[in-house]
């Protein structure tokens, strides 16, 4: 009788101290929402005319789905290229984009003034396919419905495996079961190429405003960039993702996984770099790092500690085998690319006439700080009671 490793649910306490922060600050955090909801933008946010986007974009919306970016490379990477040994990785990465995404919903849904016309993208009648938000708004859409349709199998699973004490689910996850494996396929694909529109769509956002962008990040060619970064931080984020959630949970990192996983770091990000070099190149931005303002700035500490030095570190095998250095070095890219997006969105981004300068209001930060909170306790609560995450040393007879 061969044996296997499958992903388990973890067997371990949901509420612990670590989980009743998480809760406090989501609360905290709903509290601030519930406050914008009822009384306006003005009353928790410092955004204005000048200003119209600011934290909730920058962060929740922009930088969160890049760092989703990983559902849909390793979903590639496992199933297009078929490099089975990395399929580990894949439940974990596909949870994690799916809250991501979700979370994009939320923090945009908090973002617009007439958040109760969200629906509308979702009415052909009320389509505008000349806008850059139209297809934006799609690609979110249709991405987050097939992060859904993928993760079913593994809600289907608890139920056939591990709980069946409700006899109306289980007969449906046997039915469902099939027919999702049959199309999950065509799901991967369409996944791959949504998330790729989606990442690209977001930088071609900036190129409509030249005038509006500093000179060291406006480039025709941002919507590249903005696809090369996504791509480049996908791995770091399933490897960061991974180790963290091994190490709160108790559990011992699959390094046997995750070390081969970096291997193909430094080749994506090395392509992001050159590019990025390239282009200051040809348009002879560079010349701007030397003019000491507070952009040039920003831009040396994204360029440095988010792409030069994980770069060189993950060429190193000694780093790629090490927990400690390959937690840094992944988490340095995550970073970077966050520090990215917020250096696009907010620093690069100057209104033509602005009366004053925008800076994040305590509700912005409170509202953005309880997402994350509810995020990594959503992902706590699934992993507990769902087959997401393999667990080395623990076999089941197939």
């Amino acid at each position: 009788m061969s044996e296997h490793h499958e992903p388990l649910p973890v067997e371990r306490k949901l509420l612990t101290p670590g989980v009743y922060v998480l809760l406090l600050l989501t609360f905290i955090g709903v509290c601030f929402a519930a406050w914008r909801f009822i009384f306006g933008l003005s009353s928790v946010t410092n955004l204005d005319q000048q200003h119209p986007w600011g934290l909730w974009i920058a962060f929740d919306v922009a930088t969160g789905v890049a760092l989703a970016a990983g559902g849909f490379t390793a979903g590639a990477l496992a199933h297009i290229f078929h490099r089975e040994h990395y399929h580990a990785i894949v439940r974990p990465a596909l949870l994690t984009a799916m809250l991501g995404y979700t979370f994009v919903g939320i923090g945009l849904m908090a973002d617009l003034g007439r958040y109760y016309n969200i629906w509308h993208p979702a009415m052909p009648w009320m389509w505008s396919p000349n806008s850059a938000l139209f297809e934006v708004g799609m690609c979110v859409m249709l991405y987050l419905t097939v992060l859904y349709l993928e993760f079913a199998p593994i809600v289907c699973e608890r139920f056939q495996k591990y709980d069946k004490r409700f006899a109306l689910l289980t007969n449906l996850s046997d039915r469902v079961y099939p027919i999702l494996n049959k199309i999950m396929p065509l799901l991967i694909i369409a996944g791959v190429v949504l998330s790729c529109a989606h990442q690209s769509s977001l930088g071609n956002l900036m190129v409509l405003v030249p005038s509006k962008m500093h000179p060291l990040w406006s480039t025709p060619i941002m919507t590249i960039l903005f696809l090369l970064s996504a791509i480049a931080v996908g791995f770091p984020m399933v490897i960061f993702e991974g180790m963290y959630a091994a190490w709160s949970l108790k559990l011992k990192p699959e390094m046997h996984i995750l070390s081969k996983l970096a291997k193909y770091i430094p080749v994506l990000l090395g392509a992001y770099l050159g590019f990025k070099i390239g282009d200051m190149a040809i348009r002879g931005s560079y010349v701007y790092l030397g003019e000491g303002s507070t952009q040039s700035t920003m831009f040396i500490i994204e360029m440095v500690f988010g792409v030069i030095v994980p770069f060189v570190m993950l060429l190193s095998a000694r780093v790629r085998n090490s927990p400690g250095w390959l937690f840094l070095a992944s988490l340095l890219v995550v970073l970077g690319v966050a520090l990215n997006r917020i250096n696009v969105f907010l620093v690069a981004f100057m209104p033509l006439y602005p009366v004053k300068s925008y800076f994040p209001a305590i509700g912005e930060i409170a509202v953005t700080i309880g997402l994350v909170s509810l995020l990594m306790f959503l992902y706590r609560v699934v992993v507990t009671y769902f087959p997401v995450i393999t667990h080395p040393g623990k076999v089941r007879a197939a």
